[in-house]
């Protein structure tokens, strides 16, 4: 296997740095072992104007069959000539990934201490491949790297005998990539995307791929228009590392689209665990709640007060199908499914944690065919809308809104009220006048460290009232938990019902999955593995 870096450069920026960025200095070649093979070091060229490093790797073929023990491609018994004769030494693939890890180890990381800000500026470079499995072609090939701001991608077939070109072309390409990104980001790139090119791993692929890979891909990959074909075909089709990985890149993107950091975004789970919630004092969990919030006097807890008129506004609407946004761990959902005219039940969060809690509660891993029709739990953010959730007859945002800041709330109303636009809509939030019967909350703090604010009466119907009048529905309020005389219920209710039957959704469960446009090759590519 071969791959070449080259760079150009001026008297005052002389391309020679780049000896320094890879930490491999252009006067010797230097010699490296790694898993399957040695990896040699060497400049062709080294001056003011131009410089290349050139990484060659030798294959050992006999350590490669004894390490993967005869499995994988060309390992079955009756291919045991395979095994030695293969594409293996000359084919750039995830041993090279594996040799650019081990050899360039600091400059994938962006680390320089010669020249940090050479390491943290982008670098003219052209790096080329003479030989690249791609199963896909030239077209998936520019696929993957164009959206990365690559100035030229060329991806040249290669053909299977030059002296018979009515043969065609092999499935390989000769790789040139020029453009002027920073060298650690071109590295990480190559590491990531030659194993996908090829669609095989040489190795097992652990979990902890998925945090290499998310490491590797930070920056670029959470907006990638063919992120699922990259996590899925680097993960060796793992579909549970595939999931995981999906929906951590989620909470990447939502994070960057927001300006914050993830962990600010999945923090819907306590620490107090969710089946001691109930009795959990004063404070809310995120979502549905499940019902952090404190005792009353009375003995059946506000939470399941609340999930029971929530319940009893459902039944009323008439609802069949029903959307749990902002579901937390998964006790409304739970409510809901143990009632059969619930025909479909489809929970949405934006913390994995939540989710993962919630899919345990609900035992969906042991529900039956039939049981775990009706349910379906999803990662998304109710900020931003999602195609996902239009056609449902009631959604329920419990304990939700005030988990928002303000600003956000308009965001939040057209992607329920105006996209996905239920036929009925049920939104519960504390009533900030019933904190003064709390007696362990102090005076003037709210129920939850993460509410951002906490509405009176008024401020709620005000709220509710505007939305109604915006959207084409019809508000109408109910208490929850015991209505004082002075200073109402614990926690306040709204019903949305909408009032124009034309634009409202059809009763039907659909949902249309969010899809990158894509290429034929793309298409071909996701049919074959399908297929496999």
């Amino acid at each position: 296997m071969f791959l070449t870096i080259s760079t150009t450069g001026t008297p005052e920026r002389p391309a020679t740095d780049l000896g320094f960025l890879l930490h491999k200095h252009p006067d010797r070649a230097q010699t490296f072992s790694t898993s399957h093979g040695t990896a040699h070091v060497l400049y062709p060229e080294a001056s003011t104007e131009r410089c290349t490093a050139a990484v060659l790797l030798e294959i050992d073929p006999v350590a490669l069959v004894r390490r993967g023990k005869g499995k994988g491609r060309g390992g079955a018994p009756d291919a045991a000539l395979a095994q030695y004769v293969n594409d293996r030494p000359y084919a750039a693939s995830s041993l090279l990934a594996v040799a650019l890890s081990t050899v360039f180890k600091s400059a994938l990381r962006g680390v320089c201490a010669a020249l940090p800000e050479r390491a943290a500026s982008p670098l003219p470079l052209r790096i080329e491949i003479p030989a690249v499995p791609a199963r896909g072609g030239a077209e998936l090939v520019r696929a993957l790297f164009e959206p990365l701001g690559w100035a030229s991608v060329r991806a040249e077939p290669v053909p299977l005998d030059e002296r018979f070109p009515q043969w065609g072309d092999s499935r390989y390409v000769r790789l040139v990539l020029e453009g002027e990104p920073r060298l650690a980001d071109a590295l990480r790139q190559l590491y990531v995307l030659l194993p996908v090119l090829d669609d095989a791993k040489h190795y097992w692929v652990a979990p902890d791929e998925v945090d290499k890979l998310l490491r590797a891909g930070e920056g670029w990959l959470a907006e990638h228009p063919e992120q699922r074909l990259i996590t899925s075909r680097y993960l060796a089709r793992r579909w549970g590392l595939t999931r995981q990985a999906m929906a951590r890149l989620e909470l990447v993107r939502l994070a960057e689209a927001d300006d914050i950091e993830v962990e600010a975004i999945d923090n819907a789970v306590e620490e107090t665990p969710a089946e001691d919630a109930d009795s959990a004092e004063v404070g809310e969990g995120t979502g549905n709640g499940g019902g952090t919030e404190g005792a009353l006097p009375e003995e059946v807890s506000l939470a399941s007060q609340r999930r029971e008129a929530i319940l009893t506004a459902l039944r009323d609407a008439g609802a069949s199908s029903v959307l749990d946004l902002g579901c937390g761990q998964g006790q409304l959902m739970q409510a809901l499914l143990k009632d059969t005219r619930f025909g479909r039940v489809v929970g949405v969060d934006v913390s994995v944690r939540a989710l993962t809690i919630a899919s345990r509660r609900l035992k969906l891993d042991r529900m039956s065919e039939r049981q775990a029709e009706r349910v379906t739990l999803t990662q998304g953010a109710l900020t931003y809308t999602d195609k996902r959730l239009k056609g449902y007859d009631a959604a329920v945002l419990s304990e939700v809104i005030e988990h928002l800041d303000p600003p956000r709330l308009p965001a939040l109303e057209y992607a329920v009220f105006g996209s996905a636009r239920p036929g009925t809509v049920v939104v519960t939030t504390p009533n900030v006048e019933y904190n003064v019967r709390w007696e362990t909350l102090p005076a003037g703090h709210v129920r939850h460290g993460d509410h951002r604010f906490e509405w009176t009466r008024a401020e709620f119907r005000e709220w509710a009232g505007e939305v109604g009048r915006r959207h084409g529905y019809e508000v109408t309020y109910r208490p929850v938990g015991p209505d004082d005389p002075e200073v109402g219920p614990p926690t306040q209710m709204a019903v949305f019902t909408v009032t124009d039957p034309r634009n409202a959704q059809t009763a039907q469960t659909t949902r249309t999955a969010r899809a990158p446009v894509t290429t034929q090759a793309t298409q071909t590519a996701r049919k074959e593995e399908k297929a496999a």
